[in-house]
């Protein structure tokens, strides 16, 4: 029954849609792919399904909705605990986990966006605060396979997502994530080499095309 009318509204260039799409390849989930139009109109079914922020991506399961990014993999990972776990069993290294998913979503998301929306001093401060996040990140990877160790896992989800942004954050704020990262990058192409990350992402350049255009 749990894998029955699973409906996820999304749009291309959102890396948090990305996540949940990995998410469900991982747990071999099929499901029905909306593509929402944010620039133009956004659907009625969106507005019905997320009426407090109108915001994807949203999962919906038995016509019933799910939103905020981190929250559906959490609900997907519990539904379908069957198969391929996403956070780990043990309840520290979980609780862990979330705290590493939290710093990506209320940290580097902002400074991020601040790279490529700013210019000057105020994206010299945004450059700041997103290279010391991802040192933090760097240090949490250390020297293993992968965050939660030889299993790819949540906070692997919640980041690998960024890499189709990268070329994106290197062209507007001139930096090289290779140079500043190596850990990331190399950890970066292991996750692509995971059929569910490699179908799941879009090419890096077209994410840069969208927003030169914007």
């Amino acid at each position: 029954m749990a894998d029955n009318q699973v409906t996820l509204l999304d749009f291309w260039v959102c890396m948090y849609g990305m996540r949940f799409k990995i998410a469900l390849a991982e747990k071999e989930i099929k499901y029905e792919r909306l593509e929402e139009d944010l620039i133009r109109k956004k659907s009625n079914l969106l507005i019905e399904m997320n009426p407090i922020y109108k915001k994807i991506p949203v999962l919906i399961h038995n016509g019933k909705p799910i939103c905020e990014s981190l929250i559906i993999i959490q609900y997907t990972d519990e539904v379908w605990n069957d198969r391929s776990p996403l956070l780990p069993s043990d309840l520290y290294q979980r609780a862990q986990a979330r705290c590493l998913a939290n710093l990506i979503d209320n940290k580097a998301c902002t400074a991020s966006f601040r790279i490529r929306t700013t210019k000057g001093e105020e994206q010299e401060a945004a450059k700041k605060e997103f290279f010391e996040i991802f040192k933090i990140l760097e240090e949490e990877l250390g020297d293993k396979p992968y965050f939660q160790g030889e299993a790819f896992g949540f906070v692997d989800i919640s980041l690998i997502t960024f890499s189709s942004w990268f070329q994106t954050f290197e062209t507007f704020g001139n930096f090289s994530m290779e140079v500043k990262f190596p850990k990331i990058i190399a950890w970066t192409k292991r996750c692509m080499e995971r059929e569910s990350v490699a179908k799941s992402l879009p090419d890096p350049k077209k994410i840069l095309e969208f927003f030169r255009g914007a």
